[in-house]
Formats: structure tokens, sequence, C-alpha cells
């Protein structure tokens, strides 16, 4: 008997924390575990820019039968320029190849193929603390996972010098993930300066960055929030890319992303890129349409690109909001612990600095669902349910 010696596996930190939620009876129950936008009504809701393409697509497409190994082409070419710049000199100089794939994970899991199984990587390094997927997704492929420090615990900020310092161990040929915008789950980003810094030390030590960029434009713009990658990118001979759409267009499950790498010239990425293929066919042979062709037909119409990207301001701005109306809310509740910090964080979560004691308290007495690291969705703050989460906070601190 095959699985009958076979244990049961641990319960997702995160979507484990879900399933708890649902089975949870009580009323005024809170979820700001899982990262996903929510609108004020507490409702995850369809883009009217993707209920268009959508709506044109149904008329549009003619057959189901198979995608590429790469995908929509028309989608590859918009995410370049929508991470790159239509004006950049490496789609000029076709230096950018990339592959569509299933979501966030999917393009990790591709790009860490990738680099362990044929670009020889055994290490890579990620942020301490980091989204709690990523160990599973990189040890999976075969790579050694390492960590740096990122959060300063009691400044409830970025200890880049330690980051800095951490990375001396780095060896050449090691890859280092960096969190695009939005890092999950502290809120902490990098500013242009520090980017500059990553940039020249990996050069120096010879480290190939890999960029998870789940959340562009949740931070401070479309543009702005890809400004740390562009300049990387510009640095840089070898560069790779895992990007989703599931955040800024509201796809989640139609799982698409994409993996993009960066060459020192059109040669050798389109060899590189030969290997990414080959990689794609052993795993799940080609990727599914439909979610490509939401992005594509939205990217390549300037009209619904353009209420692409108030739509994406819309969720921006909702989620800054509730950073200012819970920091005052924990004010006026008398609250004298300092949560100003989280006003100053980016995208859709904060590292709340709440000890897994707390967190287990808040779910136990009042229903309200956080990661065991207290990291807080703040998308999934509504002005119903504010009080109730601040009250419960108080209660236990």
């Amino acid at each position: 008997m095959l699985f009958s010696a076979i244990e049961q596996a641990p319960a997702d930190p995160i979507l484990g924390l879900t399933e708890a939620f649902k089975a949870d009876p009580r009323s005024n129950k809170i979820n700001l575990g899982v990262g996903i936008y929510k609108n004020e009504a507490g409702q995850t809701p369809v883009l009217d820019s993707v209920k268009r393409a959508e709506t044109a697509l149904l008329e549009q497409v003619t057959s189901k039968s198979y995608l590429g190994i790469e995908g929509v082409p028309a989608y590859a070419k918009a995410v370049q320029a929508l991470l790159f710049g239509s004006e950049s000199a490496l789609l000029k100089d076709n230096r950018v190849f990339t592959a569509q794939a299933p979501g966030g994970t999917g393009s990790l899991r591709v790009a860490a193929e990738f680099l362990n199984k044929v670009a020889g990587a055994n290490k890579i390094w990620v942020s301490n603390p980091t989204w709690a997927n990523h160990s599973a997704i990189f040890q999976a492929a075969g790579l050694e996972v390492a960590s740096y420090s990122y959060y300063d615990k009691a400044s409830h900020g970025l200890n880049f010098d330690g980051m800095v310092a951490d990375l001396e161990a780095a060896k050449a040929g090691d890859v280092l993930l960096v969190h695009g915008c939005c890092h999950n789950p502290t809120g902490i980003d990098l500013n242009l300066d520090q980017w500059k810094a990553v940039a020249e030390l990996c050069l120096a030590k010879g480290l190939v960055p890999l960029f998870d960029f789940a959340y562009q434009g949740f931070a401070k713009g479309i543009d702005e929030d890809a400004a740390g990658l562009r300049l990387v990118a510009e640095h840089l001979p070898e560069v790779m890319v895992a990007n989703s759409f599931s955040k800024n267009f509201g796809l989640y499950n139609e799982r698409i992303g994409a993996v993009s790498l960066i060459a020192s010239n059109q040669e050798e990425g389109a060899r590189a890129f030969s290997q990414v293929k080959r990689l794609i066919r052993g795993i799940y042979s080609n990727p599914p349409a439909h979610g490509a062709l939401i992005v594509s037909h939205i990217l390549n119409d300037a009209e619904l690109t353009a209420l692409w990207h108030s739509e994406v301001a819309e969720m921006r701005d909702r989620i800054q909001q509730m950073r200012t109306i819970f920091v005052s809310k924990l004010g006026e509740a008398g609250i004298d612990q300092d949560f100003s910090f989280i006003e100053r964080q980016n995208g859709m979560f904060s590292f709340s600095g709440l000890t897994p004691e707390q967190v287990a308290q808040l779910k136990d007495e009042h229903g309200i669902y956080i990661v065991g690291s207290g990291r807080i969705s703040v998308a999934g703050m509504t002005l119903s349910n504010m009080d109730n989460l601040v009250a419960g906070i108080k209660a236990v601190l």
C-alpha cells in the first residue's frame, strides 16, 4: 500500500487561515489574512475594463486551439512594455524574452527551474521576512534558500544596512530575490538610491536579480512602481522578472502571469529562452488563453488602458485611505502604541508588529483572522469592519 503511511500535510499558513475563516460561524468575523483586494462592500469586483475586454473577446475569439509554449504573442509584448516602458532600450535591442505563465507562483517556479536546472544557480537569497510560499517554490525547484535582513523591528522600517551586510556572503552565480514594489509582507520598499546600490552590489558580486513583481500600480503608480526594476535592468546584463496580474487586473482565478528574461544580447537571450520553453513544455506544456487575451486586449486599446489605469488608482487610493483611517481610529481608541508607520507602507499589506500570541487571541476571541507573522491585509479593511477591528486590537495589546 503506497498511500497508507503518508502523513497529513500541515495547513498552508495563508490558505489554511481562509479555510478556518470560512468555517467560523460568527457573523462579525473579519478576514485580513489572504491577499485579495476587496471594495467597501467586502467584495472582490470584476474591473469594468476586464468586463469590456471579455465582451469584445466573446465576439472576436473563433478558436479554442492550443497556444504556443510561450503563450499569446501580443500578451508578451504588452507585458514587456508595461514592465520596462514602451521606449526602453532593452526592448529596442531585443534583449527581453517573455513567456506567459500560470500566475505569479507559476512564473516564479519556471524562473527557479531555469535558474537551477539550466543556468546552474544553486542558492537564492530572499528577504527576511518574505512571502510565505517563496521558500517552498524555490526548494521544490532545487535551490538552497538563504535569507538577508530586511525588516527593522525597532523602527518598523527597512534595515538596508543589514541587507547589504548579509549579501556580502553571497557568491557569484547566486540569485537575489527582490520584491519590485509593495513588499510582501512588510509593505516597505526600497527607494531609488537603494535600488541603485542593489544594482551595483549585484554587478560587483555577480548576482542575478529575480524580481517578484505582483503589485505594479498599488504603491505609487504603474510607471512609478516599475522605477526600481527599470533602474536595475539598465545596469545589469542579466535579470529575471516574475510578474502577476492577479491583483492589478483583479484576475485572481485566471492565474495569469509572466516570466521575463533579460540577457546581455539578443543571441544569448534567444538561446536561454529556448531552454525556458523546454522547461515549460515538461511542466504544463502551454498556458491557458483567457487571462492573457484579456490583458493584451486592454493594454492594446488606448481607451481601455486609460480606464484600467483609473481603476488601479481607485484600488490604490482606497487601500491608502484604509491605512490612514486605521491609524487614526487606533489613536482615537486611546491606544498609546505608535502605529503611524502603517501609513508609510505601500500596497496591500502591513507588518503590524502584533505577536503570534496576540494574533491567536484576535482569532479566538474576536473573529479577526491575521497571518501568524502579524501581516495584515489592509485591502480587507472596510469602513464597516474598522471599529470591530480596532476594538479587537485594543483588547489584545
